[in-house]
């Protein structure tokens, strides 16, 4: 009889040569359980997905609720469904005046693409820009954006009329014109290795925006729902996008996207043509059910206080010197190597011990640190002592 790793490697679609083909069975908090009952700890989150923790109670029952009740009834935007209305009132609630109409998906690639389609629509205009190293998802549309030749290639031709600038230069701005349909930059770039721009170049970017009527579209898909300390990465500059795109940990596990801008803006999609866009299990029940139940955790439970100081107790706990620097911002952290060689041996040491970490696209010789929000302090003593040993078994 074939095992499930066996079944695994013969029935599912495999994206690389090496999968750590590690199976669990059970995941709760902070820690997910393979068949033996070892437990690891889980320091990416599922890759910024799990920000409540795995299974977290309360988005289990809204889940449970949900499904007990209705499941797929139409294509998005035709009946008033509850989950739907209750999750973009919620998030509403808590976002800017300008950023007050929802449109739901599956995904933040589906996010992107949406996004894609509503600044080329709203300005009639055919220029995309983005940023180096910057990533938006895998989709057609979303790898245009993708600002990494060796993730594109092989895929080529994507679509036309998009340019590159480099994140946090202020110089390349001046690409922004009056031909440029809207920006998508990545409030924090993820893939590239954790990158926090300066204050005065969101603010720059903003304004250039502004006078070109060019879209600023923030990409909050990793850094949005509390992960950097605010519940959203732009509130750190005092600059309002747009559009704002999320997805990943806004569902408490259940897979939804979304892109948000307002009213007035997202308004063009009804019409010349009608139904702009179009998603069938977009704003699924069950997921905005748990939409709002993470939300609304993530505020009763006040998981975003302390965000900061956790960060920090990462940085001053992680002391070494084969530790060349560590970027970030809250619980977004790169720790970063001197080669990927150097970093993969120390995460696969460190996954043997029960601690999940991973690398990124776009910098693999860095570490990647996202935890679920509620790791305690003592979870993070314990994770930074197993790879500093790590560090330690492998440098020297």
């Amino acid at each position: 009889m074939q095992t499930q790793r066996q079944l695994f490697l013969k029935h599912n679609a495999q994206t690389s040569e090496t999968p750590l083909l590690l199976e669990f069975v059970k995941a709760k908090g902070m820690y997910m359980y393979d068949q033996s009952g070892k437990k690891y700890m889980d320091l990416i989150a599922g890759i910024g997905v799990s920000n409540v923790g795995h299974c977290h109670p309360t988005v289990v029952e809204a889940v449970k609720k949900q499904a007990e009740t209705y499941m797929h009834l139409m294509v998005y935007g035709e009946y008033v469904q509850s989950p739907q209305v209750d999750f973009a009132k919620g998030l509403a609630s808590v976002l800017p005046e300008n950023l007050d109409c929802t449109y739901f998906v599956n995904s933040g690639a589906e996010a992107v693409e949406g996004a894609m389609k509503l600044a080329k629509r709203y300005t009639n205009r055919t220029e995309l820009i983005a940023c180096k190293d910057s990533y938006h998802g895998s989709s057609q549309g979303a790898l245009s954006l993708m600002g990494n030749e060796e993730f594109k290639q092989a895929y080529r031709p994507l679509l036309p009329d998009i340019k590159f600038i480099t994140f946090n230069h202020l110089p390349d701005l001046e690409q922004i014109t009056t031909k440029t349909a809207a920006v998508f930059i990545e409030t924090m770039q993820g893939e590239a290795g954790i990158r926090i721009p300066d204050a005065t170049y969101i603010k720059a970017l903003r304004k250039k925006c502004t006078a070109t009527g060019t879209l600023l579209i923030f990409d909050e898909i990793q850094c949005g729902f509390g992960r950097t300390g605010k519940l959203f990465g732009f509130e750190h500059f005092d600059t309002v996008p747009d559009v704002l795109l999320l997805a990943k940990g806004i569902g408490g596990g259940m897979p939804i996207g979304a892109f948000i801008s307002s009213s007035q803006i997202m308004s063009v999609f009804t019409n010349n043509p009608i139904l702009g866009h179009i998603t069938t299990f977009g704003g699924h029940p069950v997921s905005c059910a748990a939409g709002l139940a993470t939300l609304e955790t993530i505020l009763t439970e006040d998981l975003v206080t302390g965000v900061e100081q956790k960060g920090e107790l990462f940085k001053s706990l992680l002391k070494h010197p084969a530790i060349v620097e560590i970027r970030g911002k809250g619980l977004m952290l790169a720790v970063e190597f001197d080669s990927y060689e150097t970093n993969k041996k120390i995460i696969d040491g460190c996954i043997e011990d029960g601690l999940i970490t991973d690398w990124f696209l776009h910098c693999s010789n860095s570490m990647r640190i996202a935890p679920p929000l509620i790791i305690t302090e003592d979870e993070i003593r314990t994770a930074c002592d197993i790879i500093l040993k790590h560090i330690n078994l492998v440098t020297g």
